[in-house]
């Protein structure tokens, strides 16, 4: 579209100057100053060709611009001054236009200076006629024409800077939308796959305590019935592993909700798992709960809870019977856990390899990046006679 307009200007220009050249040579001449005024309109020709065939390729993209834009200026200072000249003398009225022409392109499309200086050069050039004997109206109307000209071709300079401007802020505008549109798609994603690794590693939290729990409970009936040949005590047990599996379906429900941020608070739910163990295993179990009870956010009571689940669980597993001890410490700062059990003489040294459960999981090295995610900390090992697992969370 650019191209198309700069090519009908062009024209335009062209037909203006054959059009003036040919008015003005169909004019008689006159005898007084008959070899200036002829020298004056073919210079403003001449003039105005050259600056013609410089302006279309000073107006073309680099590299042809910058090899001859820096010419222009001195071909529209020629244009100006020739054709104020001749629009002085009797015959040359109508180069008016072309001095006007020039001084509006150069205005527009040259510097401050430079176009300062073409159409100072114009009203000198004036003037010297006015000397030499032309109408003192043109003397005076010329220059403010070209005044005006100039002013003109400022404006329009103007307006096409801020319209440029205008749509680099608009371009650059839409290339933020388009940035934070995929900003936001990829954060959309992110928090899509953590709500999916959440949910999945709470479900394998839940799953992993209840089947190790029911795991235990199975193996429990099969060495009663093999060794002991106890079928009463092996009905019992498989009776607890049938209510481990209902319970294990309603901790399922409960995770669920939890996971829209509806958890029951974390003292009671510390004090049911801790009578379930001990109805389950026959060991004691001893709750305590020290400082002020505050609510915590729902991912660190979920941390602390299924900690005390997958310790439980490993009680079970290596040190059935024995007493166990869980302490819920509201501090300051933080909220501690601390499940402590005493160990048989012959269980293992470090609660089994890796700190896995029953069910081959994770167990407490799940927990332990569990906290780490909620910004808290677990330890685990030997105190003594006992096996301590103690995890602590900010709030």
């Amino acid at each position: 579209m650019k191209i198309v307009l700069r090519v009908a200007n062009l024209m335009v220009r062209t037909a203006l100057l054959v059009i003036v050249a040919f008015v003005t040579f169909r004019r008689p001449w006159p005898t007084a100053w008959h070899d200036l005024v002829i020298t004056v309109v073919i210079a403003a020709v001449a003039a105005s060709t050259v600056q013609l065939v410089l302006w279309a390729p000073a107006d073309l993209p680099t590299p042809v611009r910058l090899r001859y834009a820096f010419l222009l200026p001195y071909a529209l200072a020629a244009v100006t001054v020739t054709c104020s000249m001749a629009a002085a003398t009797p015959v040359g009225g109508e180069f008016e236009i072309q001095a006007v022409l020039a001084a509006l392109i150069a205005a527009s499309d040259t510097s401050l200076a430079a176009g300062l200086s073409v159409v100072g050069l114009g009203i000198l050039a004036c003037e010297v006629m006015g000397l030499l004997g032309a109408p003192a109206v043109d003397t005076l109307e010329h220059p403010a024409i070209l005044i005006v000209a100039w002013t003109v071709g400022r404006t329009l300079l103007a307006h096409q800077v801020q319209a440029e401007q205008s749509a680099a802020l608009l371009a650059k505008a839409d290339q933020l939308r388009e940035e934070q549109a995929k900003v936001a798609e990829e954060r959309a994603k992110v928090a899509a796959l953590d709500e999916r690794a959440r949910i999945a590693r709470e479900i394998h939290d839940v799953l992993a305590h209840s089947l190790g729990a029911l795991g235990l409970q199975i193996q429990a009936a099969q060495a009663v019935l093999t060794t002991q040949h106890d079928e009463a005590r092996a009905v019992e047990l498989l009776a607890q592993a049938r209510r481990l599996a209902t319970d294990g379906l309603s901790e399922t429900r409960r995770a669920v909700h939890a996971l829209h941020g509806e958890t029951r608070p974390l003292q009671d739910g510390l004090a049911k798992l801790s009578t379930e163990h001990q109805r389950r295993h026959g060991g004691r179990v001893t709750f305590e709960v020290s400082g002020e009870p505050r609510p915590l956010p729902p991912d660190a009571g979920l941390a602390l809870t299924r900690t005390a689940q997958e310790a439980l669980v490993n009680t079970a597993k290596h040190a059935p019977h024995q007493p166990v001890d869980i302490r819920l410490d509201y501090a300051d700062a933080h909220t501690s856990l601390a499940v402590t059990n005493r160990l048989d003489k012959d269980a293992p040294g470090d609660h089994g390899p890796e700190l896995a459960t029953v069910n081959g999981g994770y167990g407490l090295a799940g927990m332990r990046e569990r906290l780490l995610l909620a910004g808290g900390t677990l330890s685990a090992g030997r105190n003594g006679s006992d096996w301590a697992v103690v995890a602590r969370i900010p709030g």
